[in-house]
C-alpha cells in the first residue's frame, strides 16, 4: 500500500456514507456504501480478502474518494444514484435494473396512488426515492385509512359515471373508498383528499399525526381500547417514519449545489451535483489564500472551474451566499429552509470533513507546524501580545483545610512538559482558604524563578474563576511580572474564560482548540495535585507516636516494633528493656511519648497484705 492511501485512510471519518475506489487514471472502479465510512474502507486493507476478485481489484486502487451523509438510509441512495451515474466495473451485483421504489400520484381523473419502481415522464407526480419498501406500505395504508381514494383500474371520466357503468364494490363496503366510480364523491372533494396525502408525502406530517392521536384518546374515553390500539400503532409507525430522506424531491432536478469552507490558510468548495432528486457527483477543491480576496469572489471562482471540470449545465445553482459572478440562464438560490437547505447541509458537511482530513494529513506530516497553528490560534482567541510558547496552569487542593496543596502543569508547545511540573505544600494559610493558597504559590513560584533567572511563561492559567484569578494577578504583582505575563482564569460551570479586570467572561466554542488545550491544561494540573494531595494524606494517616520523639529515626523505630511488637508494648517496658534494646540514650527520649509509660514493680509481701486489708 503507497504512502497517499495511507494517509487517506488515516483520515478517513467515522460518518455514514459512500466510498469510491479509483485506479490510476483517476476512474472510479468501485462504490460502496457503509454505516461507518473508516471501520468499512480499512477492513479492505488490514485482513486477508479472499475473493480472488476482490484482490484484483485491491490491486488496481490508487485513491479513495467519499461522500458522508446523515444516516445509512441516504447512505443507500447515494451509492444507488452513483452507481448509476458511473457504472464501476466491479459493482457487479448492483448493475441490475433494480431500483428503489417511488409513490405516484397518477396524472388523471380521481387520481390513484401506489407504489412503483418504475419513474415515467408522464406528467404524474413522483415522491421518493424511499429506502425502506415496508415503511412507505405502512405509510400508504395509513393515508387510505384517514383518507379513503379508489385503487381500482376503472378508467373514470364525467360520461362515465354519469352512464353509471360501474358498481362500487368491496372496498366502498369496507369504507376504503366512498364510491367516486358510482357517483357517491364529487370530484372536488376526492381532489381534497389527494391534496392531503400529497402534502403528507412532502413531509407534513404533523396534521396527520395530530388527528391520529385525538382520534386515539377520542376511542379511548369512549372505551373502545381495541380500536385505540389499532390507532396507537397507526400513530407510532407515523411518527417513527421520516416522509422526507435526503434525496426526496424528485423535482428538484439538474442543480448544483456548492458549499464554502474557511480554513486557517486555505478555503474549501464542496460540489455536488443532483438529478431528479438524487447526488449523482460530489467533489471537493481547496485554494490557498494569497491575498484576503473577498470570499464572494474565491466561491464564484470555484463555481467556475468545477462546472467546467463536469460539465454541468444547471440552471439552478444552491449557494450559502450570493457569489461574486454572473451567468447566463442561471438562477443562484440561498435557501433558508425545506430539501434545498438541506442538500446545502449536506455539501456544508463534506466540505467540513474535507478540510478537517488536510488538516489531519499535514498535522501528521509536520507536528511541529500543527503545535505553532494551535498556538496560533491561542494567541488569536485570547488576543495575546505574543504566541504562548510557554504556558503554565495552577490549581489548589484540600480536604476541608486540611493537608493544603498546589500543583503547576507545565506545557511547552502546546505538549506536557512533565519534568517542568512542580507541587506545592503551602505554608502561611490556615483552613480552606483558597484565594490566599494562590497568591502564596505564584509569588513563591515567580520570585524564585525571578532569582534563578528562569525564562517566564508567555500565559498563566488559573483553575477557577473571578477569586482565584484576582488572587493570582495579586502575586503577580507582588513579584513585579503583572502586565508582563498574560493571565486567564477558567472558571468549571460554563467553561467561560475570565481576564483581569474585565466583569464580562469569554465564551469560547466548544470544540475550539484554544479550549481544548486551556481545558487540557487545567486537567493536567488537577490531576497532578489531587496525587500529590492523596499522597501526602496517605503518609499523614500513617504516622506512628514514634515519629513524634525527637532522635528517634526510622531504624531505631524498626528496631523497637521488632522487639516489642507495638507502641503500647514499647510504653509499657522498663527503662532497663528500652535501653537494652536501644540504648540508655534513646530510652530516655522514649519518655516523651504523650500517653505517660507506666512501670509495674513488684512489691514485697508485708505492703501486699496491709494493701489487702485495706482495701
Amino acid at each position: 500500500m503507497n504512502k497517499d492511501l495511507s494517509d487517506i485512510l488515516s483520515t478517513i471519518p467515522d460518518n455514514p456514507g459512500c466510498y469510491m475506489y479509483l485506479d490510476e487514471n483517476d476512474t472510479i472502479i468501485y462504490i460502496g456504501k457503509a454505516k461507518n465510512l473508516k471501520r468499512r474502507v480499512h477492513s479492505y486493507f488490514n485482513k486477508t480478502v479472499d475473493n480472488p476478485k476482490t484482490q484484483v481489484m485491491m490491486r488496481k486502487v490508487r485513491n479513495i474518494r467519499y461522500l458522508v451523509v446523515e444516516t445509512e438510509e441516504d447512505a443507500f441512495l447515494l451509492e444507488n444514484s452513483l452507481i448509476k451515474q458511473h457504472k464501476p466495473r466491479y459493482n457487479i451485483m448492483l448493475k441490475d435494473d433494480k431500483t428503489y421504489p417511488w409513490v405516484v400520484v397518477k396524472n388523471e381523473p380521481y387520481p390513484r396512488v401506489f407504489l412503483t419502481r418504475s419513474k415515467l415522464n408522464d406528467k404524474s407526480h413522483y415522491y421518493g426515492p424511499y429506502p425502506s419498501v415496508t415503511t412507505i406500505k405502512h405509510l400508504l395504508r395509513l393515508l387510505t385509512t384517514i383518507y379513503p381514494i379508489r385503487n381500482c383500474n376503472y378508467a373514470l371520466s364525467t360520461e362515465s359515471i354519469d352512464k353509471k357503468k360501474f358498481r362500487v364494490c368491496l372496498q366502498y363496503h369496507i369504507k376504503r373508498c366512498l364510491a367516486p366510480c358510482a357517483g357517491q364523491q364529487s370530484e372536488t372533494d376526492y381532489n381534497k383528499n389527494i391534496s392531503a396525502i400529497e402534502e403528507i408525502l412532502k413531509g407534513n406530517v404533523r396534521a396527520v399525526s395530530r388527528h391520529i392521536y385525538d382520534e386515539m384518546m377520542q376511542c379511548s374515553a369512549e372505551l373502545k381500547f381495541e380500536e385505540a390500539a389499532w390507532l396507537k400503532e397507526r400513530y407510532r409507525i407515523l411518527e417513527n417514519y421520516s416522509a422526507q430522506s435526503l434525496i426526496a424531491t424528485p423535482s428538484i432536478n439538474n442543480v448544483d449545489v456548492f458549499a464554502y469552507e474557511d480554513g486557517s490558510q486555505s478555503v474549501f468548495i464542496n460540489y455536488l451535483h443532483i438529478v431528479q432528486g438524487s447526488i449523482v457527483q460530489g467533489y471537493t477543491v481547496e485554494y490557498s489564500i494569497q491575498l484576503d480576496e473577498p470570499r464572494e469572489q474565491i466561491l464564484g471562482m470555484g463555481i467556475i472551474e468545477l462546472r467546467t471540470r463536469f460539465g454541468s449545465n444547471a440552471a439552478e445553482i444552491i449557494v450559502p451566499f450570493e457569489p461574486d459572478i454572473q451567468l447566463n440562464s442561471v438562477t443562484f438560490t440561498v435557501p433558508k429552509r425545506g430539501d434545498r437547505y438541506k442538500l446545502l447541509e449536506l455539501s456544508k458537511m463534506n466540505a467540513r470533513q474535507y478540510r478537517i482530513d488536510r488538516q489531519k494529513q499535514a498535522d501528521k506530516l509536520n507536528p511541529a507546524q500543527r503545535a505553532t497553528r494551535i498556538l496560533k490560534t491561542v494567541q488569536n482567541d485570547l488576543h495575546l501580545k505574543e504566541m504562548p510558547v510557554h504556558i503554565e496552569c495552577f490549581d489548589n487542593s484540600n480536604l476541608q483545610g486540611t493537608n493544603p496543596v498546589s500543583s503547576c502543569a507545565v506545557f511547552i508547545m502546546a505538549k506536557p512538559s512533565k519534568k517542568d511540573y512542580r507541587h506545592f505544600n503551602i505554608k502561611t494559610v490556615v483552613g480552606p482558604d483558597d484565594f490566599s493558597s494562590m497568591f502564596e504559590t505564584l509569588s513563591r513560584r515567580y520570585r524564585r524563578m525571578l532569582d534563578e533567572e528562569q525564562p517566564l511563561p508567555q500565559l498563566v492559567v488559573i483553575d477557577g474563576g473571578k477569586g482565584q484569578l484576582h488572587a493570582a494577578a495579586d502575586a503577580l504583582k507582588s513579584v513585579g511580572l503583572y502586565g508582563k505575563i498574560a493571565i486567564i482564569g477558567i472558571a468549571k460551570r460554563l467553561e467561560e474564560i475570565y481576564f483581569p479586570e474585565d466583569s464580562i467572561p469569554l465564551y469560547l466554542d466548544k470544540q475550539s482548540e484554544t479550549l481544548r488545550l486551556i481545558q487540557r491544561l487545567r486537567d493536567e494540573a488537577h490531576r497532578f495535585g489531587i496525587t500529590f494531595h492523596r499522597s501526602k494524606r496517605s503518609k499523614q494517616q500513617i504516622v506512628s507516636e514514634l515519629d513524634t520523639v525527637k532522635g528517634i529515626g526510622r531504624a531505631t523505630k524498626e528496631r523497637l516494633l521488632k522487639e516489642f511488637k507495638s507502641v503500647k508494648r514499647i510504653k509499657e517496658a522498663s527503662e532497663e528493656e528500652l535501653a537494652a534494646a536501644v540504648g540508655e540514650k534513646k530510652a530516655e527520649l522514649l519518655r516523651a511519648l504523650t500517653i505517660p509509660v507506666v512501670v509495674f514493680k513488684r512489691l514485697p509481701s508485708s505492703r501486699l497484705d496491709d494493701y489487702h486489708r485495706r482495701v
